[in-house]
């Protein structure tokens, strides 16, 4: 009898099905790889922003997916310089250059969508240049480039006039505040360009540039000219004009040589001349000095200008006042409370008071007995000269027993006066050097924000700003020092805002 042979065996199966399984597998874990990979886009053009204003530097994800569970930096010229860093699902702030510090917002509302910006606030010239924008998530990372130009126009061009210089009269411009370095330029009437004389721009002490550009006038040139100072990066421009009288030019008569021949017959007609021309530097010289006057009045105005900018963030916060005063039942034994409750200073000896959950047993800390959780609040505390002090705002939950460290982490907003230096309360801690010491300190909290700010009163300037996210009721927090008894004894006033300033208890 013939045998039939099978066309398979169960070996052959296995055999013939393996390298199918194999490229099955790789064929989903190629798949799954690429799944995983993404590009980060950045604008395709640079971002300007204006001096102590705000800039937005959006990035986001393609394909479209979520950037929750990421790690999202911000950093200049290398990895480690970090403009800002989230990362665990919040913000993180330990690897955050110092002048980057209380001015960044990452703005996360469409975050599962892959799209982020980050927001830097009180734009400074030291904030120009380029940036990247960092995603890592498990399996993969990317970046894109990003440019933030900083831009501001300077003053408007003071014109005056130095005197006379090769047969004409010398006019100089000055302009300052600029940024970055500005393109000055004279033209006549007819808007044709002018040679000048000289011109240089040097730097200011604050990042800032300044330009002077002279030109030489002539009776036979335009007596009337424009100075033009153009900012490049915004495309922008200030303008003044100048115009110079026939009589303030210096005149040389041909026939003042046969004067010096016959000047016995022609002495009248000589000591006329001579009188005019005096006459005539006198005007000229009266004239200079009208035009540098105005020069002085307008630095002066400018100067007026400046100091109402630096005055309005702290008007605008005292327009919030609201009255703040001591919960005793918070205060240490080693604190004693004026009966108004609007004074606190330090006791070196221990009083007798009960053991209460709500008070703090070891530091010499006591909190307002009001609580806010929404708005904006403001108020003031005289620190004199007291060597040490703490001040700022706490969570109501924050712990009242032991030691307890300063920081948002652990539920506070503060700042202090330690050992001569002044420091924000972060985690490490910020110095704040000032240059005039503050007598008296003004917080603002504006809760939904998430920022508490801080003032120096005494010469109106804003000293730091926390930036978070808040939850629950916060109250005033303050510490009259830890060796402030004895000739320290100076005790923390809360202190009344003028009734002009306050009142304004919105959002």
């Amino acid at each position: 009898m013939t045998g039939k042979v099978p066309l398979f065996s169960p070996g052959s199966t296995v055999s013939s099905a393996l390298p199918s399984y194999v490229a099955l597998c790789l064929a989903v874990q190629v798949h799954r790889l690429a799944s995983a990979q993404f590009t980060v886009t950045g604008p395709d053009r640079p971002i300007t922003a204006s001096l102590g204003g705000e800039a937005v530097l959006p990035c986001h994800l393609s394909p479209r997916m979520s950037a929750e569970n990421m790690e999202l930096r911000w950093f200049r010229f290398k990895f480690s310089a970090v403009v800002h860093m989230y990362r665990d699902g919040q913000d993180q702030y330990s690897m955050q250059m110092p002048e980057y510090q209380g001015r960044t917002e990452l703005l996360r509302d469409d975050i599962t969508n892959g799209r982020v910006s980050l927001k830097i606030r009180y734009i400074q010239p030291s904030d120009n240049g380029q940036y990247k924008c960092f995603f890592k998530s498990n399996v993969s990372y990317e970046e894109a480039l990003l440019e933030l130009q900083v831009a501001d126009l300077g003053s408007a061009p003071a014109i005056s006039v130095e005197g006379h210089q090769d047969g004409g009269i010398r006019v100089v411009c000055q302009s300052s505040g600029w940024y970055p370095q500005p393109k000055a330029q004279w033209r006549d009437l007819q808007g044709q360009l002018l040679p000048s004389a000289s011109e240089n721009i040097s730097p200011e002490a604050n990042g800032l540039f300044q330009t002077e550009i002279a030109i030489v006038l002539t009776e036979e040139s335009n007596q009337k000219v424009s100075c033009f100072v153009r900012n490049p990066r915004l495309n922008q421009e200030r303008v003044s004009a100048i115009s110079i009288a026939e009589l303030f030019f210096p005149k040389v008569s041909p026939w003042m040589v046969a004067l010096w021949v016959i000047l016995a017959v022609l002495l009248p007609l000589a000591s006329y001349c001579f009188w005019r021309q005096h006459r005539a530097k006198e005007i000229l010289r009266s004239e200079m000095e009208r035009q540098k006057e105005a020069l002085r009045s307008e630095m002066k105005r400018q100067k007026a200008e400046y100091e109402a900018v630096k005055e309005l963030g702290l008007t605008r916060a005292r327009s919030y006042a609201v009255d703040v005063t001591l919960d005793p039942d918070t205060a240490s034994p080693y604190l004693v409370l004026s009966e108004d409750q609007k004074c606190v200073r330090l006791e070196i000896k221990r009083q007798d008071l009960p053991d209460n959950p709500e008070r703090f047993d070891t530091c010499p800390w006591v909190l307002g007995a009001e609580g806010f959780a929404g708005g904006r609040r403001y108020w003031e505390v005289e620190v004199g000269d007291k060597p040490e002090w703490d001040l700022g705002v706490c969570r109501e939950s924050v712990s009242r027993k032991g030691w307890v460290r300063l920081s948002p982490e652990d539920g506070y907003w503060a700042m202090r006066l330690w050992h001569g230096e002044y420091k924000a309360c972060t985690s490490p801690s910020t110095p704040h050097p000032v240059s005039v010491r503050p007598s008296r300190v003004g917080i603002l909290l504006d809760y939904e924000a998430g920022e508490v700010s801080f003032y120096n009163v005494t010469d109106r300037s804003h000293l730091f700003t926390f930036t978070g996210t808040f939850s629950g009721r916060l109250r005033p927090y303050f510490c009259p020092g830890y060796n402030t008894w004895g000739k320290n004894a100076a005790p923390l006033v809360i202190c009344p805002v003028p009734a002009q300033a306050g009142g304004n208890l919105g959002p």
